[in-house]
């Protein structure tokens, strides 16, 4: 008897996923296109991102060359076009590269290709605090007190590990002017921050003792 009710159990369950797939056979035909579609569409995605960056690495790397055989207009051009692609490791580089290189002269020039690198969405927040301590240092020998500190502010104001550096870049800024109290007042905040970094806290000491003891 036990027997007997099992096998009906097997065979109407049997016949329940039977109707069930003939039923709704377009549905799962549908979800499982879905599915295939998307999945192909990642790995196309990942694929495309894989490739535009290795073209970005390989046009920065030829930009490099084009430096060392002194086309620096060309160099300039490239690093421009590798800026406007907001490219998350790739930009920053190359707008470090212009400026260490001297290759763009022009102040409100390179204002604006650091406004390009900090437009770049998800960029990571300590390289974005890193890419304004880097505007803030090519400014500091243009811009006034206020101006300087509002560029700095995002970093002065949180606690990054580029925040002794900034720190640092306004205290010399103050110290440059001869305007001893202000520059103390720096330097003594990265002797009390507590990640900040050791090179630049033995660097603020030595000023410290050298030009603002008393």
């Amino acid at each position: 008897m036990d027997e007997e009710i099992s096998i009906i159990n097997n065979t109407t369950r049997n016949e329940k996923i039977k109707n069930f797939f003939i039923n709704n056979k377009k549905k799962l035909i549908y979800s499982a296109s879905l599915i295939l579609i998307l999945i192909i569409g990642y790995f196309a995605y990942s694929d495309f991102l894989i490739k535009k960056k290795i073209n970005l690495s390989n046009k920065y790397n030829k930009s490099l060359l084009n430096f060392v055989i002194e086309d620096k207009s060309k160099v300039k051009k490239e690093m421009i076009e590798i800026i406007d692609k907001k490219d998350k490791t790739y930009s920053p580089l190359a707008l470090y590269f212009l400026i260490d290189n001297n290759i763009i002269s022009s102040q409100k020039e390179i204002n604006k290709l650091f406004d390009v690198i900090l437009g770049i969405g998800k960029l990571d927040k300590e390289i974005k605090n890193l890419v304004i301590y880097k505007k803030g240092l090519f400014n500091s020998d243009f811009e006034s007190e206020n101006d300087l500190i509002k560029i700095l502010s995002p970093v002065l104001n949180s606690n990054s590990v580029w925040k002794s550096h900034a720190l640092f870049l306004m205290g010399e800024y103050f110290l440059s002017k001869n305007e001893k109290t202000k520059a103390k007042e720096f330097f003594e905040k990265i002797l009390t921050l507590e990640n900040s970094n050791p090179n630049v806290k033995l660097e603020t000491q030595k000023l410290i003792q050298r030009y603002l003891s008393e």
